[in-house]
């Protein structure tokens, strides 16, 4: 098969590598791309979140399957214009992608399918939903409706934090992402990622993760895009796992289909779980990112099986094969983030670190300059390791990252912890 990748994160590397691990991989793009998967990948520069655009590339380059990374293209509607133009795609319309596009519109999918998940309200002036604050108190969680790269929830653990929240947010902070807020009840707990793939009827558990949202050790510093993650998460046991699969998961999705607009591709349920229940924190309608870098460490070739399977309808009965053992990634991002940063710096000792089937360093946000690879965005660099036990996985991890000469560099030191115990 002749394959493009749209996208051009450390979830975009991480995807490229396993795929391209698969012999039925003849010819693999990424677009943009990065410095990272020039060596497994030709990458290609045009604008992926324009739908004509996109088929026009791929019908040019004889592409049979397309798999969508980030959500934007999806909310766009590029799945949807290369269904039509008869090109084999994995990921939602841009209907069911609504299920992240909008926070306010998965509420209603939940209280549809009756998904247990935070009590709710929703408010696009700034006086109702202040009055709405006073009246529930802290700690309150808000968050801006639409797509804000991740940025747009804010914990608040005051009332004041809450109100600055709303009105940074109604005042034009995310642009038309917070043209409307939903303000959710505060859940207690702890939060796990548990991806499945549907294709439309057909729900298949892949795996599940646990990320560090924190900028800093021990879960200091503002909220991040994820600055490290490992996986299985062992908070969601088989038995949570099944709840959420049966009372949350599978109840979504088939009110998806039910109101015509079937989901398929990678579901993403963020699950806070306190005393073995699962309640929904937010579904995402692709891989989550340093997630995915883990569970394709984990996946490997049979990730592509498992994708092409979901995009041809043919999940019933599908069997996921896993290696009794564990991965972890550590994010490295530059100085700054998740505030202002400087892009341009140079790292050095990528070429000294092992790459294989247990060890990899996925890029997220490099290019090369000069003969040089350049740190051009927040987060850089998604050093993964893969091993028996997740002390071990930690350990190799940890000892690679040392090894990378990158002085505008930093990342956490404790990722893991909560499953380590330490």
């Amino acid at each position: 098969m002749n394959i493009l990748i749209l996208g051009g994160g450390g979830r975009e590397h991480s995807l490229a590598w396993a795929v391209k691990q698969n012999p039925k991989c003849d010819r693999l793009i990424v677009a943009p791309g990065n410095a990272g998967l020039t060596s497994i990948a030709e990458c290609a520069a045009f604008d992926i979140e324009d739908p004509s655009a996109v088929v026009e590339f791929a019908v040019a380059q004889s592409i049979d399957f397309v798999i969508v990374g980030p959500e934007a293209p999806l909310a766009a509607g590029v799945a949807d214009a290369l269904r039509a133009a008869d090109i084999l795609t994995f990921g939602p319309s841009a209907a069911a992608a609504r299920l992240e596009a909008s926070k306010a519109f998965t509420k209603e999918i939940c209280d549809a399918a009756g998904a247990p998940t935070a009590g709710y309200a929703r408010f696009t002036d700034a006086a109702a939903a202040t009055a709405y604050i006073e009246d529930q108190g802290a700690p309150i969680v808000i968050k801006a409706d639409g797509l804000a790269a991740g940025k747009g929830v804010v914990v608040a653990m005051t009332e004041d934090e809450a109100i600055t929240a709303v009105q940074d947010m109604l005042g034009g902070a995310f642009g038309e992402a917070g043209a409307e807020v939903v303000i959710e009840e505060f859940m207690d707990g702890e939060e796990a990622s548990f991806f499945v793939l549907c294709d439309g009827t057909d729900v298949l558990p892949i795996g599940t993760a646990q990320d560090h949202k924190r900028a800093y050790d021990g879960d200091a510093g503002p909220n991040t895009g994820g600055m490290g993650a490992y996986s299985p998460a062992p908070v969601l046991t088989d038995a949570s796992a099944a709840r959420a699969l049966s009372e949350i998961i599978q109840p979504c999705v088939d009110e998806m289909a039910r109101r015509g607009t079937p989901y398929q591709g990678v579901l993403y349920a963020g699950l806070m779980i306190k005393d073995g229940q699962p309640r929904l924190v937010e579904y995402n309608v692709r891989f989550g990112d340093p997630e995915c870098q883990v569970l394709m460490m984990r996946l490997g070739a049979q990730a592509l099986d498992l994708m092409h399977a979901c995009a041809e309808g043919r999940l019933a009965g599908r069997p996921v094969h896993w290696a009794e053992d564990h991965a972890i990634t550590i994010v490295m991002a530059t100085d700054g983030y998740p505030g202002s940063y400087e892009k341009g710096s140079a790292i050095r000792g990528l070429d000294e670190l092992p790459e294989d089937s247990k060890a990899m360093t996925f890029h997220a946000g490099t290019a090369l300059k000069d003969g040089q690879i350049v740190a051009t965005g927040g987060r850089v660099l998604n050093v993964t390791a893969r091993a028996e036990t997740l002390s071990e996985a930690r350990d190799k991890a940890y000892e690679m990252t040392r090894q990378i000469d990158w002085p505008e560099g930093f990342y956490r030191k404790d990722i893991g912890w909560r499953a380590l115990g330490d």
